[in-house]
């Protein structure tokens, strides 16, 4: 069977000559004949037919300002298109995969993984009801896209599916190919830089798009698929619930001002809507579908007593459905469950209270369905949509509240200091003793509704406590139910919102907690000190009473991004594995199950890579069942902006949670080898020194300025959230995505490898061997994992770019850095593929073939961008063009930070 009449080739050649038209026709010939002149030079010199980059320089330099803005504009346009081949390209992977019963980490491979270790019916229905996955969507500033353009290239994708997959007649082909030129016109027409920073509102919206359009409507499938493949071999296993969405967009103050109390307010009110809006669009489908006549049916007990309780609570409405559907009563009950989900949010009694009522009805119909032989309606219908609101509630993603730990110092402080109580001069034990009063005590302390003359942090803290009481009231707990702590560093960072929220009335120990109090480590000091934080804190009275609340979980939220920015890759990654391993033995220790959240980016330096991967690299004794991670930016587009991909991507997670969680669970899990951990140490240690040392010379920061676009990264409009904390120039002070951003821009992605190099020679130095480092990448997950994703930060790394890059820095800062990051570069290839055993740093094709296309039409506008950066005065024309060429890039590279 012929699944496919296309191929990814055949969609860049003929979207590039299509834009190519688009170009010619809506700029001029002149712009055509130059982009095929840049194009045609750097495909040249890549290829070696070429010596030099010359033509291409030449070419540049010919162009006046119009012409580099058609220029950037073009390669722009031409990356999103790209994209898109590649994308359709996936889809045909996982589809011709499936056909041919060869699809790796699916449903089929997880159950026959499970019976190869002998794991019976019981052991297979603990592990499941231990798993809950939570991807947690963020608003951090990744998303390069605007919205208008990500809706264009949605209608493109559409375009390309139907040209792919459908017998299509010449005349229907000939008008797909219409639509396409004109939408790729009118992606040229759109301006695709935003004219201003998107709100936190905009960024909810984006995220709640995915929610909606996607994810939504593939759960469903993913636990069907799962259900009928246990059915062959564990018919008796129930499958609980196992996916839950999450998300910081609207609800993550850190460091972002413009996220107010009213624009989370207007996240819940927006996101509760359109779930309930698609509930209703269900119910309507499945009425089209229930139509059963009662002379054919027995309804059964419970199905009858619900469609009572409905008549009984909507005598008006009840007697319309029995007019309309007479002899029909699931129409008549799905009539009644949409007026009972529009009252939801209504003044008007009758309204369901919580989604948990609505599954009840649910399944009342599946057991009636199930009586009368009905079982592939229940099936096919009915089930997924039970699924569906299981998952996505009555809120559609529950939100987390997050801030930065100082400012829940400083209002504790300005509080109690209100009260006569000195708490800001006071030590730390002094500090966790009077918390601990305060919230054990019944009395409140302070007053939050009205602090009295206090600072404007303190203001604003206290309204948003304040606020979380009638959040929570109105749309239930689970729809935000979670605060995490930016900084956290010592025990009293975590009680300090723990005495705010039992203060607001969201706690009261020892019967009731609200909230789960999750403290984020992310800096070196944090994470050795995590049996000091943690420790204190489970065996502290007040909040040991409110972990018993919260079914003794404590959710531990480990920060990928400022631990790299701080320590380097290598340094990095073996300090979160081996304090995850700690914080294991930790809350062991103490009789408490422990939930990781891990604060993963979407670029290779701040914990991305493929997650299926990531999650069974985790330490096992950490695998509880149970796991949280952030989706950003880019990330969030490319996993789950195309349904089939995103589907593919759950069952992945779902697989290595699975399997991982069984292994868990099997154990005893064989150590690692004393040797294996001391290399990683020795090596840990060289990198940090070698990264730290590099940050920390005299004039890396002005290298850094001027060896990267930073200054225009900073301007740009990608996020409400400032680039830095505090307006500085510092390392430390710049936030993790436009740091890793501005090396990417450059091609020299020192985040993602810098040190590597000078760990693994340190192990070698010290009478290590290169035969223990193969067996570790051979045999140790960890180990394997982390230097793959390092080798596909080396490959991305372009060391002849990244020196036009480091030429627009002053000579002496330039001979001082470039050439140190230069050496550390070769070394590291040289020593990852020795190590790996191979020729090329990426261990996959397909991403090799991907990064081969795309390098000869990145380098025009790295070329053209660096031009452009070393303009004194630049014109508004040059710099939107500036501007774009950063856009373009990111494209190109698929990753902004």
């Amino acid at each position: 069977m012929t699944l496919h009449h296309r191929t990814v080739r055949q969609d860049v050649r003929e979207l590039g000559a299509l834009l190519g038209d688009v170009l010619e026709a809506q700029s001029s010939t002149e712009a055509f004949e130059a982009v095929e002149d840049l194009r045609t030079a750097a495909i040249d010199y890549r290829d070696g037919s070429l010596p030099s980059r010359e033509p291409l320089q030449d070419t540049l330099d010919s162009l006046d300002p119009e012409l580099e803005g058609a220029t950037a504009r073009a390669f722009t346009a031409y990356f999103e298109l790209i994209n898109l081949a590649e994308e359709r390209e996936r889809v045909r992977a996982i589809r011709r995969d499936e056909q041919e019963g060869r699809i790796e980490d699916s449903q089929t491979e997880t159950v026959a993984s499970l019976l190869e270790r002998d794991a019976d019916a019981e052991t297979v229905q603990r592990v499941l009801d231990d798993v809950l996955i939570q991807p947690t969507f963020t608003a951090h500033p990744t998303e390069a896209n605007r919205k208008t353009i990500k809706a264009k290239l949605r209608t493109i994708t559409s375009l390309l599916e139907s040209l792919d997959e459908r017998r299509l007649t010449d005349v229907e082909r000939r008008k797909s190919w219409d639509q396409l030129e004109a939408e790729v016109t009118s992606l040229w027409q759109t301006p695709h830089v935003r004219d201003r920073a998107p709100e936190p509102q905009d960024e909810a919206r984006n995220v709640q798009w995915y929610l909606e359009n996607t994810l939504f409507d593939v759960v469903g499938e993913v636990y069907a698929d799962l259900e009928e493949t246990l059915a062959e071999s564990y018919p008796e296993v129930d499958v609980p619930k196992l996916f839950e969405f999450r998300s910081w967009a609207g609800s993550d103050r850190d460091g972002n001002p413009a996220v107010t109390v009213d624009v989370t307010t207007e996240t819940l009110e927006r996101q509760r809507s359109v779930v309930l809006e698609r509930y209703r669009a269900e119910l309507k489908r499945l009425s089209g579908i229930l139509s059963q006549d009662a002379a054919w049916i027995t309804p059964g007990e419970r199905f009858e007593s619900a469609l009572l309780d409905d008549r009984e609570r909507f005598p008006e409405v009840a007697s319309e459905a029995q007019e309309r559907y007479p002899h029909e009563f699931y129409r008549q009950k799905l009539r009644l469950m949409r007026e009972r989900l529009e009252r939801v949010d209504d003044v008007r009694p009758g309204g369901y209270d919580d989604a948990a009522e609505l599954v009840e009805d649910l399944e009342a119909i599946d057991e009636s369905l199930r009586l009368n032989d009905a079982e592939s309606i229940a099936d096919s219908y009915v089930q997924p949509l039970v699924r569906k609101v299981e998952t996505f509630g009555f809120s559609l993603a529950s939100l987390d509240l997050r801030d930065h730990q100082k400012n829940h110092t400083e209002a504790v402080g300005d509080l109690l200091a209100a009260q006569g109580i000195d708490y800001t001069d006071r030590d730390e034990d002094e500090r966790i003793e009077v918390l601990t009063e305060a919230i054990m005590q019944d009395a409140d302390v302070v007053d939050l509704a009205k602090p009295g003359d206090v600072s404007e942090t303190t203001e604003r803290v206290c309204e948003r406590f304040e606020a979380l009481r009638k959040w929570q009231r109105e749309y239930g707990t689970d729809a935000i139910d979670t605060y995490c702590i930016s900084m956290t560093e010592e025990p009293s960072h975590v009680l300090e919102v723990l005495f705010l929220a039992d203060q607001a009335g969201v706690v009261s120990l020892p019967e009731y907690s609200g909230l789960d109090v999750v403290p984020l480590l992310e800096t070196e000091r944090a994470l050795d000190g995590a049996r000091r934080i943690m420790g204190t804190l489970f065996e502290n009275e007040a909040y040991s009473a409110a972990l018993d609340c919260r079914d003794t979980t404590q959710e531990i939220m480990l920060g990928y991004s400022d631990s790299n920015k701080e320590n380097g890759f290598l340094a990095a990654n073996w300090s979160l594995y081996r304090n995850q391993r700690r914080l294991a033995r930790i809350t062991d220790e103490h009789d408490v199950q422990m939930r990781l959240f891990h604060g993963r980016g979407g670029s290779i330096s701040r914990g991305g890579g493929p997650m299926h991967e990531a999650m069974l690299a985790l330490p096992i004794e950490t695998v509880t069942g149970e796991i949280k991670f952030t989706e950003q930016g880019e990330a969030i587009a490319e996993k789950y902006g195309n349904p089939r991909i995103a589907e593919r991507n759950l069952e992945r997670m779902l697989d290595a949670q699975i399997l991982a969680r069984h292994q868990s669970m099997a154990g005893p899990v064989r150590p690692t080898p004393d040797a294996w951990t001391e290399a990683m140490e020795t090596m840990a240690s060289a990198a940090r020194t070698a990264y730290q040392d590099l940050l920390e010379t005299e004039g890396f920061i002005p290298y850094f300025e001027t060896a990267t676009p930073i200054t225009v990264i900073e301007d740009l409009n990608l996020g409400s959230r400032p680039a830095s904390r505090s307006g500085e120039r510092t390392v430390e002070d710049l936030r993790a995505i436009p740091w890793v951003f501005s090396w990417t821009q450059s091609r020299c992605i020192i985040p993602g490898w810098y040190g590597v190099a000078t760990g693994i020679d340190a192990y070698l130095d010290d009478g290590g061997s290169m035969e223990t480092l193969q067996r570790m990448y051979e045999r140790w997950p960890f180990f394997r994992t982390t230097l793959d994703n390092a080798a596909q930060a080396m490959a991305r790394t372009d060391m002849e770019i990244a020196a036009e890059y480091a030429s627009l820095a002053p000579e002496d800062l330039r001979e001082r850095f470039f050439p140190r990051i230069r050496d550390e570069h070769t070394r590291a290839v040289d020593l990852a593929l020795d190590i790996m055993d191979r020729d090329d740093p990426l261990r996959r094709d397909w991403l090799r073939e991907s990064i081969d296309r795309r390098d000869p039409y990145v380098d025009p506008l790295n070329f053209l961008q660096t031009r452009l950066l070393a303009r004194d005065g630049r014109s508004p024309s040059e710099e939107r063009t500036l501007r774009l060429t950063v856009k373009g890039i990111a494209a190109g590279m698929q990753s902004t930070g």
